[in-house]
């Protein structure tokens, strides 16, 4: 990063991009994340003597997350030298294809939502939650690996969502232990993150003591009617689904009602690929209340660390909508990127820091105090607090929104 210097009315600046997808089908949860990260600016417009000014920039092309686009965004970013460091972006593919055009140049990434694990790691699923007890790699499941992306061979991305590898156990632990069901039915949908979700829903499950009396994987030949009717009859008290809606996944849900006599109290758990989304409640037709699903991210509501971060965002941003689940991790994923940047000035003696600097910082990031909680990013540039939400469907308005229903803390100790 070079030593040109644009000046705004309180000194001069510093820029840092922001890459979401601020238009289409994501735009609804995308615009509330990008208005935590307006709020942290706000409340912080200078930063050691610098003004702070947000880049920012619609990685969605046709109404959907385009990885093209989102690249394109990231060289846009890189030819900027006052761009210190990015926050995006909110998807796995757009990821995939962003990381190794920043890695070039070193450029620090803050994703606050990311969850697939080949974007900081070489392994998709660890052997220990692998039916096969053999570590699936990145590769197995047709996706790059952390090496891959990062060919500097230095990382530079970092995320405050806990993996996808921990979904599953998750939802495990939620149905043994806090709805003490025993046995459950396993279906996946033929994708390698459903069927990941699936094996590790699997291995843990049956670790807690419980019971999976049956598998099934939806190709196209898979009868999942006459499936469920057995597990029905093999005493199922439950159905897991590794997928996501698109691929039949709730469905399902409306098919359990006859498959196990209209007994409506057979909970039906899932994913994030089924989670909030009005498309699955929708395809659950009368049969929509019942269901869970896991989320790869902290529910700020029930921390007392995000109540007065919650109070005064709303207090600034009145609208509804304008909050959002992700709204208050993105605001710390802003604090985050201000601390490393913070350190980076301080050792560069007041100028202007280098990419590389800003980097380095953020790798050393240890306990910083956010409102999500305490922060710190292992050696992969994985968020160490890892805490997964469980959401429930709406009981009696399919219209109204999904209900947090609890959460499982890996913080301490991984399930594996």
């Amino acid at each position: 990063m070079g030593g040109s210097c644009l000046f705004g009315p309180q000194g001069p600046v510093i820029k840092i991009g922001v890459d979401l997808p601020l238009s289409g089908a994501e735009a609804g949860a995308a615009v509330p994340a990008l208005n935590g990260i307006r709020y942290y600016v706000q409340q912080h417009p200078t930063l050691d003597g610098f003004t702070v000014v947000l880049s920012e920039s619609d990685d969605s092309s046709g109404g959907l997350p385009d990885p093209h686009r989102g690249a394109d965004n990231v060289r846009a970013f890189l030819q900027d030298p006052l761009v210190a460091a990015v926050i995006g972006p909110f998807d796995s593919n757009v990821a995939r294809a962003e990381i190794p055009v920043a890695n070039t140049s070193l450029l620090a990434m803050v994703s606050p939502v990311t969850s697939s694990p080949c974007l900081t790691q070489n392994v998709y699923l660890p052997a220990a939650l692998s039916l096969s007890h053999t570590a699936v790699t990145c590769k197995d499941a047709g996706l790059p690996a952390a090496n891959d992306l990062h060919t500097s061979g230095s990382n530079n991305y970092f995320r405050l969502a806990p993996t996808d590898q921990l979904q599953g156990p998750a939802a495990a632990d939620h149905l043994f232990k806090t709805l003490q069901l025993t046995r459950a039915a396993v279906i996946s949908d033929h994708e390698s993150y459903g069927q990941a979700l699936a094996d590790s829903f699997t291995t843990r499950y049956i670790k807690l003591g419980g019971s999976v009396v049956g598998r099934l994987d939806l190709d196209s030949s898979a009868d999942h009617v006459a499936f469920l009717k057995r597990m029905k009859a093999d005493g199922a008290q439950a159905v897991y689904y590794g997928g996501i809606t698109a691929n039949r996944g709730c469905t399902i849900r409306a098919e359990m009602l006859d498959a196990f006599g209209g007994n409506v109290a057979v909970p039906f758990v899932g994913g994030d690929g089924i989670a909030e989304d009005p498309a699955c409640v929708r395809d659950a037709g009368a049969n929509f209340a019942g269901m869970y699903a896991t989320v790869p991210a902290v529910n700020p509501t029930d921390l007392p660390s995000a109540a007065p971060v919650i109070k005064g965002f709303k207090s600034a941003y009145p609208n509804p909508s304008d909050y959002g689940r992700y709204t208050v991790i993105a605001y710390d994923a802003a604090a985050i990127v201000y601390d490393a940047i913070d350190r980076a000035i301080t050792a560069a003696n007041g100028k202007l820091p280098a990419r590389p600097a800003v980097l380095a910082m953020l790798a050393a990031t240890s306990g910083l105090g956010g409102a999500t909680g305490t922060i710190r990013f292992d050696a992969n540039g994985d968020t160490t607090h890892r805490v997964i939400s469980i959401v429930e469907s709406p009981r009696l308005d399919r219209t109204a929104p999904w209900l947090a229903a609890g959460s499982v803390d890996y913080s301490a100790a991984l399930p594996y």
